[in-house]
């Protein structure tokens, strides 16, 4: 095995740790509608891998995360599908089309649309398995989607976002350093995606305060 292959494997490996970390660590709910459904910040580790190594590379600290996670936490196969696919269209649709515009803009459209996507297909699958996994009529699921399932995802996916911009070239610069990452791997504009990110993060936060009757 030559040496980019285990820097590469060492890095992913760091990262799945520091998303199994943040995921036994912070989990909360978000939306007073829909407690059952928690915010964890393991997405941003997996967006960050895929910044770096691209979608390929988000999928697999997806999966691994979502496997350990059951380990952890316990659960169903349905528990791991339902994070694979919410991590997947969040962080590989955001890692996808970095990799195609390395840029600034390309991270932030990049996170925008998987937002947008995450949202929709958790929206979907959140219909269809959510009446399984709790045994919930159907009719209270749908009613559930507007007021709760929507607005919970697009929140976890914003403050993902925004702290993923924030915390992006800090990460990579001390991967950088300690020989892991490749020197060409990175964002010249650094200073601007943390400005960014950091709106991004204290908005969303003021809103979930908000919707909590903590304001």
């Amino acid at each position: 095995m030559n040496n980019s292959k285990t820097k590469k494997m060492t890095t992913v490996g760091l990262l799945c740790a520091m998303a199994m970390v943040l995921n036994l660590l912070i989990s909360f709910p978000i939306v007073p509608a829909v407690s059952f459904l928690k915010f964890d910040p393991k997405d941003i580790v997996i967006v960050i891998g895929g910044f770096i190594y691209g979608p390929l590379t988000s999928f697999v600290i997806s999966a691994i995360c979502s496997v350990l996670e059951l380990l952890f936490r316990g659960g169903t196969i349905l528990d791991i599908l339902m994070n694979v696919i919410s991590t997947c269209t969040f962080a590989c649709t955001a890692a996808f089309v970095y990799k195609k515009m390395h840029t600034k803009n390309g991270a932030i459209l990049g996170l925008f649309l998987g937002t947008l996507f995450c949202t929709a297909s958790m929206t979907l699958w959140n219909y269809i398995i959510t009446p399984i996994y709790y045994g919930m009529p159907r009719e209270a699921v749908a009613a559930m989607l507007v007021p709760g399932i929507i607005p919970f995802n697009l929140l976890k996916c914003g403050i993902n976002s925004g702290v993923t911009l924030f915390i992006y070239k800090p990460v990579v610069t001390a991967l950088r350093r300690s020989g892991l990452v490749k020197e060409s791997t990175g964002v010249s504009t650094g200073r601007s995606m943390a400005v960014v990110g950091g709106f991004m993060a204290v908005s969303v936060v003021l809103i979930i305060c908000t919707m909590n009757g903590l304001f």
